[in-house]
């Protein structure tokens, strides 16, 4: 690992967001450890950036901790692992979907940034960014369980935000809408038909759009703090609300 360029670590860097993060921090001037389960995958893409590779399963507290006690610093955090489980109502709700869901979105980013402040705050230059989604400023049926797990994890976030101030670190949290990646599909238990038809007939975010946002936060003079960017296509104006073309 380099000592010569300042440490990003990204998790979930093994496809969608987290990959193009990634590569643009890399492309910035990062040596990016990429954190995700898909090894392969995984091993692929920090071969092509010239970043290092780890297994990371933010869900498993030991994995976390394997993961951030091998790291030789961190200037950047990008907190990207999580995802949602079906789109079942309240009333039919699957609490095992439920407790992945927080495990990942919530305890995770908790995990990796308790993990690691000390060392962001040690760089002098330190900056954590959490990608949430707009589905942490509002809700739609069948979604309880994905936006209340977004809530709370806008909600750690920007506590942070004032427990560290007067700290070298800034703190910027991410809010897509939507984004063509492998979101749906895991949403759907591989059900492509049913993922695709989630963009059908507009023109969706792409991975590549939420990482410009993140490296334009991250490369932004260290007094300046980029408290939230919220981005959606311009054919969706909420959560429940998007033009669809015949």
């Amino acid at each position: 690992m380099s000592s010569e360029r300042p440490i990003a670590v990204v998790t979930g860097a093994s496809s969608g967001i987290g990959e193009a993060t990634a590569r643009r921090l890399a492309a910035e001037g990062f040596h990016v450890v990429l954190g995700a389960r898909r090894m392969e995958r995984l091993k692929a893409v920090a071969d092509e950036i010239g970043g290092t590779a780890r297994h990371l399963d933010v869900t498993d507290a030991d994995s976390v901790a394997a993961f951030t006690e091998a790291l030789p610093g961190c200037r950047v955090l990008v907190n990207n692992a999580g995802g949602a489980l079906g789109l079942e109502r309240v009333d039919a709700a699957d609490e095992e979907h439920w407790r992945w869901m927080w495990e990942a979105n919530v305890l995770g980013t908790l995990r990796l940034t308790r993990a690691l402040l000390p060392t962001l705050v040690e760089s002098g230059d330190g900056h954590v960014v959490t990608v949430t989604s707009i589905a942490a400023r509002e809700i739609y049926d069948g979604g309880a369980g994905y936006t209340s797990a977004k809530h709370a994890q806008s909600a750690l976030h920007r506590t942070l935000r004032g427990e560290l101030l007067g700290q070298p670190v800034r703190f910027t949290e991410v809010l897509p809408g939507m984004v063509e990646t492998e979101f749906s599909l895991v949403r759907f238990a591989g059900d492509e038909e049913r993922a695709a038809q989630v963009y059908a007939g507009l023109i969706p975010l792409t991975a590549d759009d939420v990482a410009d946002a993140i490296t334009f936060a991250v490369t932004r003079p260290s007094h300046v703090n980029i408290d939230e960017i919220v981005l959606k296509p311009r054919d969706q104006a909420s959560a429940t609300r998007a033009h669809r073309r015949g």
